[in-house]
């Protein structure tokens, strides 16, 4: 956690010497408001019969007032800062006299040219809210679902070839909120006569509710291969609004290298993954327990993803 920085520390001032007035509001708070701002080093107290150019200038429809220095057509008493103002500056927040009335001054017509620019830009806002429909967007779901067993709507049926035993307890979990729906499914794959897993496929369904997931959705699987560059990423049609499938295969000339596929799916705003993955290092030494081939992986994922689709939809 960063520490804020800390703000400029007030110079130091001799000892009983007030701090000369400042143009900026800090460190002194008796800095000037509306008049100009105090040069250094500060200018020759003003001289009998000439006018004070460093005044503060008198305030449109406010008459100079006796006593404060510098007021044109006053005599004033250079010198004597006016009373409640030190440093013979005036407060913070001089009072504006309003625009005369009638007559069509400059100051009334600038309040006039306010007040309509004001009007115009609430009517466009207002405008805008109205054709874009503002942040109250309904989701684009598509009519997907996320049923609270996804291993139940699961189509793995290209699998069963290669996988005939099927996994009596795959699991699975879910996830409801006004923000996103989710359900998820884990399936062991077997090949006759194994007692374990052979391979593992899962399914994921997300229903965004509040946002489009489009843009990250593009960036993380399209350039996937960016962040693993031993992964290959294909663009696939047919399926959804937009597909990849991303795949590696280390099994070639290797005992103990692995098979991974996840086909990854959006449609409006709902996105769906299968993915497979399979180890040599569980495989038996029998030949009859070699995986299958990538590009069967592929288009097993692809036949099952759009059935599994389908069968996600009202």
């Amino acid at each position: 956690m960063s520490t804020p920085p800390k703000p400029p520390q007030e110079p130091e001032q001799p000892s009983g010497a007030p701090a000369p007035p400042s143009a900026y509001p800090y460190p002194n708070p008796q800095s000037p408001g509306p008049g100009p701002a105090a040069s250094y080093p500060p200018p020759a107290a003003p001289v009998p019969g000439q006018q004070n150019f460093y005044a503060t200038p008198t305030l449109v429809g406010q008459p100079g007032q006796p006593g404060q220095p510098g007021q044109p057509g006053q005599p004033g008493q250079p010198g004597q800062p006016a009373a409640g103002y030190p440093y013979g500056q005036q407060g913070a927040y001089p009072q504006v006299a309003p625009p005369p009335s009638g007559g069509g001054g400059g100051a009334g017509r600038a309040v006039l040219w306010v007040a309509v620019g004001a009007v115009v830009a609430s009517a466009a806002w207002a405008a805008g809210v109205f054709l874009i429909g503002g942040k109250g967007a309904d989701a684009d779901l598509r009519g997907y679902t996320a049923p609270a067993n996804l291993c139940s709507s699961t189509d793995y049926s290209s699998f069963e070839t290669e996988y005939p035993d099927n996994d009596g307890s795959p699991t699975h979990n879910a996830l409801k909120d006004p923000a996103l729906d989710e359900s998820y499914c884990s399936i062991n794959l077997k090949k006759t006569g194994s007692s374990y897993a052979d391979a593992y496929l899962s399914t994921q369904v997300d229903l965004h509710r509040k946002s489009d997931p489009g843009p990250e959705f593009t960036a993380m699987w399209k350039n996937y291969e960016e962040r693993y560059p031993d992964y290959d990423v294909e663009t696939v049609e047919g399926i959804g609004e937009e597909a990849y499938l991303v795949s590696e295969d280390t099994t070639s000339g290797s005992t103990s290298g692995s098979l991974y596929a996840t086909l990854a799916v959006r449609d409006g705003w709902t996105t769906y993954t299968m993915s497979y993955s399979a180890y040599l290092s569980s495989y038996d030494d029998d030949d009859d327990k070699d995986p299958p081939s990538l590009d069967d992986v592929k288009d097993w994922l692809k036949a099952d993803s759009k059935v599994t689709l389908d069968q996600l939809k009202n």
